[in-house]
């Protein structure tokens, strides 16, 4: 058996390496073991995050922004774009080319930290013992005093259209086409599939999006789903709501889509299928009998608020715990734990965690809703701000969307700031970090905000809770 060591991390993507690296950090000896395996079928650390989610994803959203804005917002700066073509080929090379420098730079990272990476798939055996089986088949045992589950998720598959990675794909396979789909169904209207239809709508292809819910974005707050449904349509993102899928055919070079909704049965004929209904944890063959870790019925690792399991000394974090499963909540838990098991001091603010969509415009929100704060009966003040009144915005040729601030009435402390416009993502960051800090509404009235800036709309958002918004017409 091999020397004990500290710390046995099962899961390399965006909750396994920084737990490792924390881990490491605080002294600790530390392996990180990881069975991920690219198209190529070599090893790469990053998890789904680097390799087939977060970084390819926004690599390739960037890029069809660049075109679509090429071809329909460049004449407005005076810029005679013509001519303007197409090459998926280094497009997709490009992609690829960041995923490789990312997972590389995560291996350096193990290696200026002194974690040792152990490629192969992890197995949790009783006792704080973990099973290694490498890709070649062969099998060993680690022990450590600690262990962390970080085995992440991966995508939900239809029973009424299983993928076949070719015609009927995952969100995987749907960064890699080689040819731009004529037409192109997205099963959910949710972050995935409505990033992924984008990319592919700006590059040319015909895109139906069929979504089961009756609600658009119906976890963020309606009236930012509202406004980014309304820029979606014009885009030409043919969006259907209420409409859930019962089959779909594979026939002829296409695949034929069968859905109801409240019209009635309906079919559709596509190229190809993106199939974005969500993710589950996977935790298939990742426990032994006897681990003592439990499953609740959704196949998630059971902890307590500290990412605890049922088993002393064994942890669990990211997409394969409860909670959202979005990658900085995982690399949060991963560090909390990591410094927990250091005996230092570790907190996760759950209330508190930023969710973005990068679509254009991109939305993004922290907090509560309006619809959530109105259910708990709590009482709320609003402020809203658009980016048409904003002059950074305007100039950028971006003047869509708004920011909009809810601050409880007692006491004006901000219980939830929702954006949809432009570099949302970035501006969600404030929010964020009054929102730690439990600011008001007043608090960011009173910050001093640069001219001009896309910033200065969550200034002019926390002015219009009091009906003191300088820039926008007080409603």
């Amino acid at each position: 058996m091999a020397e004990a060591i500290d710390v046995v991390v099962i899961g390399a993507g965006p909750a396994g390496y920084p737990a490792a690296i924390r881990a490491a950090q605080n002294g600790l000896k530390v392996i990180c073991v990881d069975a991920w395996l690219d198209r190529d079928g070599g090893s790469a650390l990053g998890g789904t995050c680097l390799n087939a989610g977060c970084i390819p994803s926004k690599a390739l959203l960037e890029s069809s922004e660049l075109f679509y804005r090429a071809q329909t917002e460049f004449a407005a700066h005076g810029i005679a774009a013509t001519g303007v073509a197409l090459d998926l080929a280094v497009m997709q090379r490009r992609r690829a080319g960041i995923v490789r420098n990312m997972t590389g730079g995560i291996a350096s990272l193990f290696k200026a930290a002194g974690v040792t990476a152990i490629f192969g798939r992890g197995r949790l055996l009783p006792g704080h013992r973990v099973e290694v089986t490498g890709h070649d088949g062969s099998r060993s045992e680690i022990e450590a005093r600690h262990v962390v589950l970080a085995s992440g998720s991966v995508p939900t598959e239809l029973k009424c259209a299983p993928f076949d990675h070719e015609r009927i794909v995952d969100s995987w396979d749907a960064l890699e086409f080689t040819t731009v789909p004529n037409k192109l169904c997205v099963v959910g209207a949710g972050v995935i599939g409505l990033e992924l239809g984008s990319v592919w709508r700006r590059l040319g292809a015909e895109v139906v999006v069929l979504e089961a819910l009756e609600n658009f974005l119906a976890i963020a707050d309606q009236q930012l789903a509202a406004e980014a449904a309304r820029h979606f349509r014009k885009q030409r993102l043919d969006i259907r709501l209420g409409a859930k899928v019962t089959g779909a055919v594979v026939a002829d070079g296409g695949v034929t889509v069968s859905y109801g909704d409240k019209g009635g049965a309906h079919t559709l004929s596509v190229d190809k299928v993106i199939v974005a209904v969500g993710r589950h944890p996977y935790t298939a063959n990742l426990l032994a009998p006897g681990s003592g870790v439990e499953l609740d019925e959704r196949g998630f690792i059971q902890v307590d608020e500290q990412c605890r399991s049922g088993a002393k000394g064994v942890w669990a974090v990211g997409d394969c715990v409860r909670g959202p499963m979005l990658a900085h909540k995982g690399k949060e838990e991963g560090i909390a734990v990591a410094d927990l098991i250091a005996g230092r001091y570790a907190h996760v603010n759950y209330e508190v965690i930023p969710s973005v969509i990068y679509t254009a415009p991109e939305i993004a929100w922290v907090g509560r809703t309006e619809q959530q704060l109105s259910s708990a009966g709590i009482g709320f003040k609003s402020g809203v701000f658009p980016f048409a009144a904003s002059g950074r915005a305007r100039a950028m040729e971006a003047g869509v969307g708004f920011v909009k601030i809810l601050a409880a009435r007692d006491t004006d402390t901000i219980l939830g700031v929702h954006i949809v416009g432009p570099m949302a993502g970035e501006l969600i960051a404030e929010a964020t970090l009054a929102m730690e800090f439990q600011a008001s509404a007043e608090d960011l009235q009173r910050t001093i905000h640069a001219h001009p800036t896309l910033a200065e709309a969550l200034h002019e958002a926390a002015l219009a809770v009091d009906k003191r918004a300088i820039d926008t017409i007080n409603r």
